[in-house]
This record gives structure tokens, sequence and C-alpha cells, in this order.
């Protein structure tokens, strides 16, 4: 399954709404905002918002791969394909996915 969020900056850091499982200003955390702001580096103004693309298999488009590293918590850290970069996903993970799957593949376009 595809699924889809629209992060935006709010308090120097990206969020994300949700209503359909609950969640307001969802705030990603612990290196999750550096890889989204090296995603969306090249869409304009994505600090208004951006549509964030996600699956655990792959879809045609992706440009970044996940890999689960390890569990802290009750989330998951994962690291970058090129492993220069790690973040920890938190458990509202779990609202997207019944396990943490071991590759998520993602893609950042504008909203338009």
């Amino acid at each position: 399954m595809i699924m889809v969020i629209a992060p935006y900056r709010y308090e120097g850091t990206w969020v994300f709404d949700d209503p359909v499982v609950g969640l307001s200003r969802e705030p990603f955390v612990a290196g999750m905002p550096e890889m989204i702001d090296e995603l969306v580096r090249t869409i304009p103004d994505a600090h208004e918002g951006f549509r964030l693309t996600f699956a655990a298999t792959p879809f045609p488009g992706y440009q970044l791969v996940l890999t689960r590293d390890r569990e802290e918590t009750g989330g998951w850290w994962y690291r970058s394909h090129d492993a220069k970069r790690e973040g920890w996903l938190c458990p509202v993970l779990n609202k997207y996915f019944k396990l943490a799957p071991p590759t998520i593949y993602v893609r950042a376009d504008s909203r338009d």
C-alpha cells in the first residue's frame, strides 16, 4: 500500500496532520528533520507543505530508501540508503504499518 502525508514546518521542525489516524502537528524528530531538509531542497516553498509518498515496497519514482536499523523506546531507527544519515520514527509508525517494515521507500513532491 502506498501512503501520502503532507508535512510542513511548524515551530522550527517538520510536522504533519493526518485526521484519518487522529494526528495533528505530529513532529518528525531525531534525525528525520535533517533527512527531510535534504529530500525537499529543490522543492520551492516546501516549508509551507509538500507531498510525502511512502511505502514498504518500491514504487515508481521513489527517491529515498530507508532501512530499519534498531528499535528504541517503541520506535525504530532507520538509515538512509547511502548510510550517511539516520533518523528515528516514533511509535506513530504503527498507525501506518502493522509492523515496522524492514525498508521504507520515500518520495517528496510539490503539492501543486
